[in-house]
């Protein structure tokens, strides 16, 4: 069991679209997924419950217990955390629990500045584990034909972390489809959404040692 911790303490980043993203398409690449909805506010355990025929079972456990309840859901190949904004408690207990963090950023400078207590607690679990666990950033909600991709790569550098090449751009199709309690992989298989999309999964499995 691979477990993919996605957090970032502050609002807005893109979590639950990423997680919703990423757990479905390793469950669409043949895998057995759960994705663990760990924010208090319910956020993929409301999009999920909009269709009645979901394919992605999502489990809430929003208290700092998740490395001892994840081991209750079984053998599934991977469990997909979606973090809690504001809460370090929480996070601290999804990154024991985690193989891989992923830590998506918006591209603005106050955005990467928030991350920077998020980054710590991370490191130091890497430094505790010899480096078995494995963090990375994913640049979230780009925006398409700004100069700024360059600059994001060059300040998150300066925290110690890799910083993913796929990008998740901003597009209206994210909260379209999550509005239906989909994803943009069920909805537009063949859209540039459905490519980066895939292209996020391919490379997180690439971290996995």
């Amino acid at each position: 069991m691979i477990v993919i911790a996605v957090l970032n303490q502050k609002g807005g980043s893109g979590k639950t679209t990423i997680a919703t993203h990423l757990a479905r398409a390793l469950q669409m690449d043949g895998a057995s997924v759960v994705l663990i909805d760990s924010d208090p506010q319910g956020s993929a355990r409301d999009w999920a419950a909009v269709r009645d025929d979901q394919p992605l079972p999502v489990v809430g456990i929003d208290r700092p217990t998740i490395e001892r309840d994840i081991k209750a859901l079984g053998d599934k190949d991977f469990v997909v955390i979606d973090g809690a904004p504001q809460a370090a408690d929480l996070a601290v207990s999804a990154i024991k629990s985690a193989h891989i963090v992923l830590i998506p950023v918006q591209p603005s400078p106050y955005d990467i500045w928030a991350t920077a207590d998020l980054v710590e607690l991370v490191k130091s679990r890497i430094e505790i584990t010899d480096g078995k666990l494995q963090a990375a950033f994913v640049v979230s909600r780009a925006i398409k034909g700004t100069k700024i991709g360059g600059e994001i790569d060059e300040a998150l550098n300066g925290y110690g972390l890799p910083v993913l090449e796929t990008r998740i751009t901003q597009r209206v199709s994210y909260p379209s489809t999550a509005a239906k309690g989909t994803t943009v992989l069920d909805a537009e298989p063949d859209s540039d959404a459905a490519i980066e999309c895939r292209a996020l999964a391919k490379a997180v499995k690439a971290m996995i040692r």
